[in-house]
């Protein structure tokens, strides 16, 4: 086995472990750090297979940013776990079901064509001479396939305002502040004028404790 192909099975086995530890622990932050792993094994089959900007990628920008955003995102939100992980149970037989097609689609692949773990030998398309990696990959992707990209960051925008519109919930008995409210006040409900009569103490109304 060449030192290629080491580190192939290497970065692999721990990405597929890696995966399945993020769907299996029961602590949410602990799910989120294996799918920092999984970035960062990931971008090792990247730099295997010569793409080393979209292993730059990969890190910076997943394990960077949405990674420790989600980490953030599952320490502050009061999400009831329980329940997602009944849910988890209750569709594990049709996960199990996908899952399995999956693996006779890459057993069935590798039985027609094996997997070649060379370096660079099994590029789509050679890049043009004096062109690098990036060059090549953003002339490709900002014009032949410029409107799938975009159309790709338009659904990941409706994710996540969906994400965020599912899990925002308003608790009760907390004061917000309303700009709208304070724009329209008038000087007839921000000042009150109390005549007080010496010797009278002055109680504030309702509006002013509010």
């Amino acid at each position: 086995m060449t030192v290629t192909a080491f580190f192939f099975y290497l970065f692999a086995v721990l990405a597929v472990i890696s995966a399945v530890l993020v769907i299996t622990a029961k602590n949410p932050v602990h799910a989120v750090l294996f799918l920092i792993l999984t970035f960062f094994n990931a971008a090792g089959l990247f730099v295997l297979l010569g793409a080393e900007f979209l292993a730059m990628l990969l890190v910076i920008v997943y394990v960077g940013a949405v990674a420790v955003l989600f980490l953030f995102v599952v320490m502050m939100l009061d999400v009831d776990f329980a329940e997602l992980r009944a849910g988890f149970i209750k569709n594990a037989p049709i996960g199990l079901i996908i899952g399995g097609v999956v693996l006779a689609e890459l057993i069935a692949l590798y039985g027609f064509h094996g997997f070649d773990v060379g370096v660079g030998t099994q590029l789509a398309a050679a890049a043009p001479e004096g062109v690098s990696n990036t060059k090549a990959l953003g002339l490709l992707i900002y014009t032949k396939y410029v409107y799938f990209f975009q159309g790709a960051g338009l659904v990941l925008l409706v994710a996540m305002v969906g994400a965020i519109v599912l899990t925002l919930k308003h608790k009760e008995g907390v004061k917000r502040q309303s700009i709208s409210a304070q724009v329209n006040r008038t000087p007839e409900t921000a000042v009150e004028i109390v005549k007080v009569a010496p010797g009278q103490a002055i109680v504030p109304s309702a509006e002013a404790q509010r």
